[in-house]
């Protein structure tokens, strides 16, 4: 096995970017291995089922106590003595793992498995390179460890903080965040609004993540029975109910609205879409961005979606909603404001990175 790929599905972001790079490889170097792993699901199902609903029940329940935890993370000493304690005790497991795939690169795409891999190259001296994949735009010190030997970031505006944390800048690679190449191809929109059963006229694209977190339906329902001369799509996830609910509203006036649960058509969706309204992931962002589609943020999570949010307002290529706006004004003035939204097109444009697994994959092939 050349290349172990080290993620976990949280989330659904980290797992897309493992698996952008592993089908670029696939498709344009065959002679190159790659195989990815769940860490969790690796270690145990239950583990998996455990820390992975207790972490999503936190951001359903408590995004304010996340928040905290992540901030506090990034500084108190008392949280990383509980880490390193947790990866003694997972070194084992992660060391079968090495020795039944005998990589020459691990790549992580997530900062759980990146600590574990980290603490075992420097405790048994092993030879093979590590690659730290950040899948957001801010450079989280769990990201950054000892036995790193690359890293990769969304963005030549990450190396300044990445430098003044202490990561040397021949070290750091730019490349972007990988996403799927569908998000590169060229759509035909009205087509596709055709196919989608929708008119050619100003569409609204609404997306929750995979779960369908966030304040989806209170937008929705809002913007589908304000006066505005407008369409949506809304993508709910996993989330069957929010689904259900959303489709029940449409049925009320059939056309004005198309709602998805979890699909892979978000690229075709993206590309008939006028403005995106979404949480702030870190891979959507960066489809959306390659895609040219100006983003409204809204519920983002307290820590890195927080940060996504200010370095996407920041940057010039978003707006953000907040619980109690008035969506309509908002929505109604930006639609009328066709050099700000051009301007939010042309800074997506120029941040964007939709060459990123390309890249990735030939970096990694130069090292093999």
């Amino acid at each position: 096995m050349d290349v172990l790929i080290l993620s976990i599905a949280a989330g659904g972001g980290h797992m897309r970017a493992a698996q952008a790079v592993r089908d670029y490889m696939a498709k344009h170097n065959r002679n190159i291995g790659m195989e990815i792993v769940d860490w969790f699901k690796y270690i145990n199902p239950v583990v998996d089922k455990v820390v992975i609903g207790s972490y999503m029940g936190t951001l359903k329940t408590s995004p304010a106590l996340y928040g905290k935890l992540y901030d506090m993370a990034e500084k108190e000493e008392g949280l990383s003595d509980i880490s390193l304690t947790i990866n003694r005790l997972l070194a084992l497991r992660m060391e079968t793992l090495v020795a039944k795939n005998k990589p020459g690169i691990v790549l992580c795409t997530h900062p759980f498995p990146l600590e574990v891999v980290c603490y075992l190259k420097k405790k048994k001296g092993l030879d093979f390179q590590i690659i730290s994949l950040l899948t957001d735009f801010s450079p989280h010190s769990f990201w950054l460890r000892d036995g790193v030997d690359y890293y990769i970031v969304p963005n030549e505006d990450l190396i300044y903080e990445m430098k003044w944390k202490g990561v040397r800048e021949e070290r750091i690679f730019p490349f972007g965040i990988p996403i799927n190449e569908r998000f590169t191809l060229q759509y035909d929109k009205k087509n596709v609004r055709k196919t989608l059963g929708l008119k050619n006229k100003t569409t609204l694209l609404l997306m929750g993540g995979s779960l369908g977190m966030g304040e989806l339906k209170e937008v929705f329902t809002g913007l589908f029975g304000s006066s505005l001369d407008i369409q949506l799509i809304a993508v709910c996830g996993n989330n069957k109910k929010l689904k259900d609910s959303l489709e029940e509203v449409v049925s009320s006036s059939p056309g004005r609205g198309v709602i998805f649960g979890y699909t892979d058509e978000v690229p075709r969706l993206m590309a008939v879409s006028d403005l995106l309204i979404t949480k702030p992931g870190g891979l959507t962002i960066s489809e959306a961005m390659t895609m040219g589609l100006p983003i409204a943020i809204i519920s983002p999570i307290p820590g890195q979606e927080r940060r996504n949010a200010r370095y996407l307002i920041n940057s010039g290529m978003a707006v953000e909603f907040k619980r109690g706006d008035y969506l309509e004004g908002i929505i109604s003035q930006l639609m009328a404001s066709p050099v700000r939204l051009s301007h939010m097109r042309e800074v997506a444009a120029l941040k964007a990175k939709p060459g990123a697994a390309g890249d990735l994959c030939r970096f990694i092939a130069s090292l093999i």
